[in-house]
């Protein structure tokens, strides 16, 4: 659905892009993840022909970005992170007004209007006016704005950017729905844990260059050089546990959390079954309350590939 090859955005001596090449699949959520400056919007402005890239070849659904940018324009959506609205319309307005625009005409036009206000639960705010909508129903009334042509492609840019919690929840289960509906949907975020609940593939850009493209648990795997295993016994025995697993084979380092009274168990390289800790704790009259493979998030992911680097 959407490909790009060597893509190459410069701005005199800057790489703005550096030989991004990148493939979605048909029903694929992609995240794409870094820091401010990295080129993620770039990106999405020459995949919604908005911009030219310097080299480089993208297709969209099999459409050049070069030759194909009409056919592009009309199987694609693009949500960017900041969008204007007309304050003195109203939302029902605002939408005919771009169906119009996409010549969507006569009876079907406010059907599709109607349709997509459901879908983003604006239904009951039909009539009231955009000025009147807050952050988070903004965002929502933007995303029902770029579904009004069923595009198959989406490219939301931030979607969640400044939205409340609950805001951020509603949006998040907004993108699962569209995900349900087999749409392929490329979106860029700073709130990396959530994206680990929508996306199947994650792409993390750092300085115009593509560092990670894959899937969320290979990018867990690339980080995680060695397992580690978070263990706590009872009684408040968790020092004398760490003592007597010091003597034990397999095992590389421990360290003690004292501030919540657990044990951070380093497996050696190679071992990924911490199974045989409880094992030998139980057989030396410990009672084991937790053990269980230390969580890596995107958070860590994206700690530990990039660099802190910004254009």
């Amino acid at each position: 659905m959407i490909e790009t090859r060597d893509l190459t955005k410069m701005y005199g001596e800057l790489y703005a892009l550096d030989r991004l090449t990148v493939k979605l699949e048909s029903g694929d959520v992609y995240g794409f993840i870094g820091p401010n400056g990295a080129g993620k919007t770039t990106t999405m402005r020459i995949l919604a022909t908005l911009l030219t890239p310097t080299w480089g070849e993208a297709t969209v659904c099999g459409y050049s970005i070069y030759n194909g940018a009409k056919d592009i324009r009309r199987v694609m959506g693009y949500m960017p992170d900041f969008f204007g609205v007309y304050d003195d319309m109203k939302v029902i307005e605002y939408l005919e007004f771009f169906a119009a625009a996409y010549r969507i005409q006569g009876p079907e036009r406010r059907k599709k209007c109607d349709q997509v206000l459901e879908l983003v639960d604006l239904g009951y705010k039909r009539d009231a006016l955009v000025t009147s909508l807050s952050r988070g129903m903004t965002q929502r009334l933007g995303l029902a704005r770029v579904l009004l042509h069923e595009p198959q492609v989406l490219l939301l840019d931030e979607p969640a950017s400044g939205l409340d919690p609950r805001a951020r929840i509603e949006m998040r289960g907004l993108i699962k729905e569209l995900r349900n509906m087999g749409k392929t949907i490329m979106l860029s975020s700073h709130i990396l844990p959530e994206l680990a609940d929508i996306c199947n593939k994650i792409g993390i850009i750092e300085r115009g260059k593509l560092l990670f493209d894959g899937d969320v648990q290979s990018a867990i795997q690339k980080v995680r050089q060695r397992t580690r295993i978070d263990v706590m016994v009872g009684d408040g025995r968790n020092a004398e546990a760490k003592a007597f697993l010091e003597k034990e084979k397999g095992i590389d380092g421990i360290e003690h959390k004292t501030e919540e009274d657990y044990l951070l168990v380093t497996l050696c390289e190679g071992l990924n079954d911490g199974s045989f800790i409880a094992e030998a704790l139980v057989k030396n009259g410990f009672r084991v309350k937790m053990l269980k493979e230390e969580a890596v998030n995107l958070e860590d992911v994206f700690m530990g590939i990039t660099k802190g680097i910004t254009n």
